[in-house]
């Protein structure tokens, strides 16, 4: 059997189970949009030490109990970057999703190593998309890529970069994206909008992280 076209890395605690089924309803719903056959993605779904609900029906979605990592997803990425077998591969965090058109983009720039498109913030910041394109700025800097903005080769990211490296917290997003960055031999930015950023904060009582609890003025414990 063929291997896919597309990986979508998907880690999760399991406590956001119907905001993880609308983050993989959006994959199906690109792809429609796309025609690309149900052939063409693996969804790779990590638990992070818990047995979750498999929360979308679909021939292509594995879901994984992984050992416990607490890292902020960090060591389930990587395991899952182990597993995949697509040639190309998208972050998709359980509480965010993709937009229609995203497969669209990504076709449109096949032979890319790293594509770089825009993603919906206004749910999470207080601007509407990153990155911010600003004269005599890195467009690769700190607070301003997520990887939800990637498509990236499994050539790059695996063979040639050590896959997902852990660093402390959240700073782990911004270094690999740079390591990337600096070894991708060719690099597209595009103002081509692909995902949206917390599509589902708020769905599962339970789910809130620190941020999104804080921006809705919740108590954090």
């Amino acid at each position: 059997m063929p291997a896919p076209e597309y990986s979508i890395i998907t880690p999760s605690a399991g406590n956001r189970p119907t905001a993880l089924r609308h983050a993989l309803q959006s994959v199906l719903a690109a792809m429609a949009h796309a025609d690309l056959p149900a052939s063409a993605v693996e969804m790779l779904i990590g638990y992070d030490g818990v047995k979750g609900p498999e929360a979308v029906n679909h021939p292509s979605a594995r879901f994984l109990s992984l050992p416990r990592q607490g890292n902020f997803g960090n060591g389930v990425r990587r395991m899952l970057l182990a597993a995949s077998k697509g040639r190309r591969l998208v972050f998709l965090d359980d509480d965010n999703a993709l937009t229609q058109q995203a497969f669209l983009v990504y076709e449109e720039h096949r032979d890319v190593e790293m594509l770089i498109a825009r993603i919906d913030v206004s749910r999470a910041f207080d601007c509407n998309y990153l990155p911010r394109s600003e004269p005599e700025r890195e467009l690769v800097r700190p607070s301003n890529i997520d990887p939800l903005c990637l498509c990236l080769t499994r050539e790059l990211v695996v063979e040639r970069c050590d896959s997902w490296r852990i660093y402390e917290g959240y700073e782990s997003d911004y270094h690999n994206i740079l390591r990337y960055y600096r070894r991708a031999r060719t690099v597209v930015s595009t103002e081509s909008v692909v995902g949206i950023y917390d599509a589902g904060r708020g769905m599962d009582s339970g789910g809130l992280n620190f941020r999104q609890r804080k921006r809705e003025g919740r108590m954090v414990p």
